[in-house]
């Protein structure tokens, strides 16, 4: 069964082959999706060929800013990949973490609020024990996301002549943050 993710302005919905026109809006954008090591899409078939093939799994879901988004309507992705969708997560107690967003929309501080939902949902409900994720040299945005989820880096590699680097944050790590932020945001 398919869960939804609520935040204080977003929801997080598994991904429909009726949102190929909403994706291609913005996956079409060449700023975007090099950024997350994928091509631009060049037409909406290729937009629901990528929902049926790629997006249309567990724990990958559609993101929705309610106050800015007509009608359900997806404006980025975030999710989870296991197993052999993922080159960073060693086992089942493992999974790695990717994002994109629509520029129009960077810089309001929602991906940071999908993640901690995702990453709350990945350890409390899952009980995963690890989450990685990675991000190109020179994508400043990516890396500030990760850091404000509590990611740290653990090493740089190679991926395609790209260098990226990769960061993880562990079940415990992410609990002692989320004490620690409870702390803090008390009068």
């Amino acid at each position: 069964m398919a869960i939804r993710l609520e935040t204080e302005r977003l929801t997080l919905r598994p991904w429909a082959e009726a949102d190929a026109p909403a994706l291609f809006r913005w996956a079409r954008d060449p700023e975007v999706g090099p950024r997350a090591g994928w091509e631009p899409h060049e037409s909406v078939e290729e937009s629901a060929r990528i929902i049926r093939e790629v997006l249309a799994v567990p724990e990958s879901y559609a993101i929705v800013v309610r106050e800015r988004t007509p009608e359900d309507e997806p404006v980025g992705a975030i999710g989870l990949k296991f197993g052999a969708a993922s080159d960073l997560a060693r086992d089942a107690s493992e999974a790695e973490l990717g994002y994109w967003l629509a520029r129009p929309l960077w810089g309001h501080g929602y991906m940071p609020e999908a993640g901690r939902a995702l990453l709350a949902h990945a350890f409390d409900d899952l009980r995963l024990e690890r989450v990685w994720a990675g991000h190109y040299e020179g994508n400043l945005q990516s890396r500030r996301v990760m850091e404000k989820l509590g990611l740290t880096e653990v090493r740089t590699r190679d991926a395609g002549g790209r260098l990226e680097h990769v960061l993880c944050v562990t079940r415990a790590q992410w609990g002692r943050n989320q004490a620690a932020g409870e702390k803090n945001d008390r009068p």
